[in-house]
């Protein structure tokens, strides 16, 4: 079930990115919700909320080493855990997917914004980012639910 998480993830994460390249790169945005949410296009040449600017090679070996470490985990200890393994899942299929934009484009590709009106933006994010916060959350739970 793992592996077809992570497969999923890929996939929805590669066919969302290749429509804003195909849509959005050309300066056209689409509001979807007025005021509020809207597919606009931008190239992140950092991590999360734009920080390491410019630093792509860091943030690649940081995120092989992160992926390394989580596969050698799960092949060592075997865990029995589904929870731990789903969210494992949804966290390596977000990773590869910003890994795969960051080695061939040299940026992500980041193309939801939520917003308020013209006062507030959240950081503009993908696919990726949402298996990454995901997989997080439920790596939290599963932390919390075994007191770990």
């Amino acid at each position: 079930m793992e592996f077809l998480i992570i497969i999923v993830g890929i996939l929805l994460d590669r066919i969302t990115k290749k429509w804003a390249l195909n849509i959005l790169a050309n300066g056209k945005d689409i509001e979807v919700i007025k005021n509020f949410f809207t597919f606009q296009y931008l190239e992140n040449k950092g991590a999360a909320f734009g920080i390491f600017q410019g630093k792509i090679i860091l943030l690649a070996l940081i995120t092989l080493l992160v992926l390394v470490g989580m596969v050698y985990y799960l092949i060592k200890y075997k865990p029995s855990s589904k929870l731990l393994k789903i969210s494992f899942a949804l966290i390596i299929s977000g990773a590869l997917g910003n890994l795969y934009d960051r080695v061939i484009y040299k940026y992500v590709v980041d193309f939801i914004m939520l917003h308020y009106k013209h006062l507030y933006y959240f950081p503009t994010f993908n696919v990726a980012d949402i298996l990454v916060v995901f997989g997080t959350i439920t790596l939290a739970i599963y932390i919390l639910k075994e007191g770990r």
